[in-house]
C-alpha cells in the first residue's frame, strides 16, 4: 500500500517519504543553532509507553501525568484515544519539560521526539495483509541539523535512539490501532473507546480495575501473572492489549471461568 491510497496524516502530508535503508543527513546537539526550537507550539502524540515512563520518571500516577501534562481532543470524528503533550502557557508554548540545557526527561522522552526528523505512518488493516510502516522525513526549515556531518540510514536512527529497544512493547499498541476488525469503517463505540484508552494509557487506573473489581473473578490467569501484574508495568501494559483483543474484538485471548460464561 502506498500513500496514494488512503489518507496521510496531515503532518506528513508532502514529506518526502523514505525506506528503511534511505539516508538522510541530520545532528542535533546543544551548539546547533536552533537547540529545542523543535520543542514548541508542536503537537507531540504520545504513545502508551511514553505517557508510563514520563509518569514514572515524574514520580506521579499515569491519571496524574494525563491531567497535568497532557491534551485529550474529543471531537464526534474522533475514531481511536489520541494523547498530546501539552504545551506550556507562555507564547511561545515550549514544551514544560525543556530546561536551559535541552530536555530534562531525555532518558524517557516521547517516541516522536526520538524519531525526528523521522515520521512514520502504519496503513490501514486491509484482509489477509500485515500493516508495513511507511517513514517519512521532515525537512523544516528552521532546523540547521540537516547542516550536520552525521548520515544515517532511517534503521540506523531509530536504533540509535532506542526505538528498537522500545519496538516489541509498542508493537502491541500498533496492532490494536491496525486491527483487521476496523476494515470497512467500524468505529468503538464510546464505552470501548474508554477501555481502550484507560488499559493503554491510564495504567494505574486499569491495575485497579483488574485488582479492584470482579475481574479475576471472570477470568482464569495464572497465580504467577497475577502477582506479576501488582508491580510489573510492562507485563500489566502487555496484559491491556491482551485483554483489550479480547473485549473489543471477541479474540480468544482470555479465558472466562465456568461460572461466569454465558449460556445460550
Amino acid at each position: 500500500m502506498t500513500p496514494d491510497s488512503w489518507s496521510v496524516p496531515p503532518e506528513l502530508e508532502g514529506k518526502r517519504q523514505m525506506k528503511a535503508d534511505d539516508r538522510f543527513t541530520f545532528g542535533c546537539h546543544p551548539k546547533v543553532a536552533c537547540f529545542t526550537r523543535c520543542c514548541a507550539d508542536i503537537n507531540i502524540i504520545l504513545t502508551p509507553v511514553d505517557v508510563l515512563k514520563l509518569s514514572r520518571r515524574l514520580g506521579i500516577t499515569t491519571s496524574e501525568f494525563i491531567h497535568r501534562h497532557t491534551v485529550v481532543p474529543l471531537t464526534k470524528d474522533l475514531q481511536l484515544p489520541v494523547v498530546m503533550l501539552r504545551m506550556g502557557d507562555d507564547p511561545q508554548r515550549r514544551c514544560s519539560f525543556v530546561g536551559a540545557e535541552g530536555c530534562t526527561v531525555y532518558e524517557d522522552r516521547p517516541w516522536a521526539c526520538r524519531m525526528y526528523p523521522v515520521g512514520m505512518a502504519m496503513p490501514p488493516a486491509r484482509a489477509g495483509v500485515e500493516p508495513e510502516p511507511l517513514y517519512f522525513l521532515f525537512e523544516d526549515d528552521f532546523c540547521h541539523g540537516r547542516e550536520e556531518q552525521g548520515s544515517w540510514s532511517v534503521a540506523e536512527w531509530r536504533r540509535d535512539q532506542g526505538i528498537e529497544a522500545m519496538e516489541d512493547l509498542e508493537s502491541g499498541f500498533r496492532e490494536l490501532m491496525t486491527h483487521p476488525w476496523f476494515i470497512g469503517g467500524r468505529q468503538l463505540d464510546p464505552k470501548r473507546m474508554e477501555m481502550l484508552f484507560t488499559a493503554c494509557y491510564d495504567l494505574d487506573k486499569f491495575r485497579c480495575f483488574v485488582f479492584d473489581s470482579t475481574f479475576l473473578d471472570r477470568f482464569e490467569l495464572e497465580p504467577e501473572l497475577v502477582e506479576q501484574l501488582r508491580t510489573d508495568d510492562e507485563a500489566l501494559l502487555r496484559f491491556g492489549f491482551r485483554w483489550l483483543r479480547f473485549a473489543l474484538f471477541g479474540e480468544p485471548t482470555l479465558t472466562v471461568r465456568p461460572s461466569h460464561r454465558r449460556t445460550a
